[in-house]
């Protein structure tokens, strides 16, 4: 019975821990929201930018999983490259060692759950403001406390009598030499996998140190982690596109390759650890007898000493371990070339930071459309049949595409939408919805020209010369417009400070369709070409300029964010 309460204690407590540092990096980040954005993915022009990059993030955030995540989703989005990756990765492992230093300082002292519960009215209090960012300010500071009480608890939670055995069985595990160390290397990696955090790991074994663990083994379970680690981003990159694979497969890299060069050296790496907590003053961690707080504060330098070396090791070598993840992560040719390609990665739990996807998948869908007015810019100018048939069966898959394309980033705009979100990124979501639905009626209208021209054929009816031309400098006109509204999305309403370039463009074709118009009355009246002829032009001219209002719309939605 004592060992079943205990064992329901101890998940009960790493699960208010868990739920205390999911709840401070969620609000972090809605906190910091387009700022942590733009730094992640702009701070990344050399190695060291990437490094500190990852680190500073991390550091911030608490949380290398959610960091990985990110990169792995701007990998996905196009915002990284997969050596950027590689190197911010470097840094969030790095970063993720503050969290082993909080614990190891403050998380196991007597007070910690003392100062905690104050905390807890003190961000309750914060949260009464009717402000977003401050209510995401006081959930922020409840989650650390929440965090820390939890881990107190998780010291606590288990009867001493079964903390002890269990102490001695792992401890007794020594007589069997480096194979004692591997064992724990596996269970460290267990433990991770399963909890799907390795502070929680990390917490968990200064715990068992706090209790009389022997240093050896406990810095085997910390070895363990940065193996189980990786398992989150490379579940998050399964259903993402090729370079967002790679990314989470560099990660494993990493942590891999530290892990086998640091068991190759383990006990020289010990002893270089050991060195180090001495020169500050502490108990070495080698020797019998040595105090529970330098065994901590060991155990921490590991986490640390293991992520900033293997950086240092690998770090010049970053392209050289891209080439290893595209090797082993081959491009397939089958791949489904117009799946959605940046949203999959996206963790929930990260709202705030989705958006910059679901902009990536945007300007995804507009390649989309700008590809079906390609086609149908060449079915205007064919004469064959046959040929025709096939341009128009396009037309009408791309008419599907975008159907499909809209309704998948509506839903996925719909999942962001239901968090509690800061009243900007809401507005930009509106805005998404707003710019889908444009793009749709868009790709909606290029399946019009195949339909117009189909009919056109049916009635045995032609364009003369001059109408192909007046086509060809309309749909130039829509393509100006294209490269205007892939400008606007992408500097986005932080950089946009008017739209005069697309009302230009909308003036530019309603101005020509005017005068077209005028002109095919005067050719009717001269019998330039027949009635019937006429209505078909003047259908494609008038399709036209519904794409120009189109196009207006969407970055009228973009600047109205602000």
């Amino acid at each position: 019975m004592n060992i079943a309460m205990s064992i329901l204690k101890l998940l009960g407590s790493l699960a208010l821990f868990l739920f205390g540092m999911s709840l401070m990096s969620e609000n972090l980040q809605k906190v910091a929201g387009d700022k942590l954005r733009s730094f992640l993915a702009m701070m990344t022009s050399n190695a060291f930018k990437r490094v500190l990059t990852g680190l500073t993030v991390t550091a911030c955030i608490q949380s290398s999983a959610a960091t990985t995540l990110m990169v792995v989703s701007f990998v996905n989005a196009g915002l990284l490259t997969l050596a950027q990756s590689v190197g911010v990765i470097m840094g969030a492992n790095i970063g993720t060692t503050v969290s082993a230093w909080l614990f190891a300082l403050i998380g196991f002292s007597g007070g910690v759950a003392t100062i905690a519960v104050p905390l807890i009215a003190a961000g309750f209090v914060i949260t009464m403001g009717k402000s977003k960012k401050r209510k995401s300010l006081g959930l922020m500071v409840m989650g650390f406390a929440i965090m820390f009480l939890g881990l107190s608890m998780v010291q606590t939670s288990v009867d001493p009598v079964i903390l002890e055995k269990t102490k001695e069985l792992i401890n007794g595990w020594s007589r069997f030499g480096f194979w004692s160390v591997l064992l724990c290397v596996l269970i460290g990696t267990a433990i991770t996998i399963m909890l799907q955090s390795s502070a929680a790991t990390m917490a968990l074994t200064l715990m068992m140190c706090s209790n009389g663990l022997n240093f050896e083994l406990g810095a085997a379970l910390v070895l363990g982690e940065n193996i189980g680690t990786t398992l989150t981003a490379n579940m998050a990159a399964s259903v993402a596109n090729i370079s967002a694979r790679r990314a989470a497969a560099g990660h494993a890299f990493f942590n891999l390759f530290g892990v086998l060069w640091v068991l190759l050296l383990y006990h020289p790496f010990l002893w270089v650890v050991s060195r180090i907590i001495m020169a500050v003053g502490l108990d070495n961690p080698l020797a019998s007898g040595a105090s529970t707080f330098s065994i901590l504060c060991s155990i921490a330098m590991v986490h640390t000493l293991f992520n900033i070396s293997n950086t240092c090791i690998l770090v010049g070598f970053t392209n050289k371990i891209v080439k290893f993840v595209t090797r082993i992560l081959p491009g397939k040719a089958e791949e489904e070339q117009y799946r959605l390609q940046y949203i999959h990665a996206g963790p929930l739990s990260t709202a705030e930071l989705s958006l910059g996807q679901a902009k990536g998948e945007i300007l995804h869908f507009l390649q989309i459309c700008r590809e079906q007015y390609e086609l149908a810019r060449e079915s205007i100018n064919t004469t064959d049949p046959e040929k025709f048939d096939q341009l128009y069966h396009k037309l009408e898959r791309y008419e599907e595409i975008t159907d499909k394309i809209e309704f998948d980033i509506a839903k996925y705009l719909n999942e962001l939408s239901e968090w509690d979100l800061s009243e900007e990124s809401a507005r930009r979501i509106q805005a998404m919805f707003k710019v889908i639905s444009e793009l749709e009626s868009i790709g909606d209208s290029g399946f019009n020209f195949g339909r117009i021209l189909q009919r056109r054929n049916i009635h045995n009816a032609s364009f003369s010369q001059d109408m192909i031309t007046r086509l060809g400098f309309m749909m130039d006109l829509l393509f100006k417009g294209f490269d205007v509204m892939q400008k606007n999305i992408e500097l986005g309403y932080e950089n946009i400070t008017d739209i005069s370039n697309a009302q230009d463009v909308e003036q530019e074709i309603n101005e020509y369709r005017n005068n077209l118009k005028e002109e095919h009355l005067l050719n009717l009246e001269n019998n330039t070409y027949n009635y019937l002829t006429g209505v078909y032009y003047m259908d494609m001219i008038n399709e036209c300029e519904h794409v120009g209002d189109f196009m207006i719309n969407i970055s009228e939605a973009i600047i109205e964010i602000k």
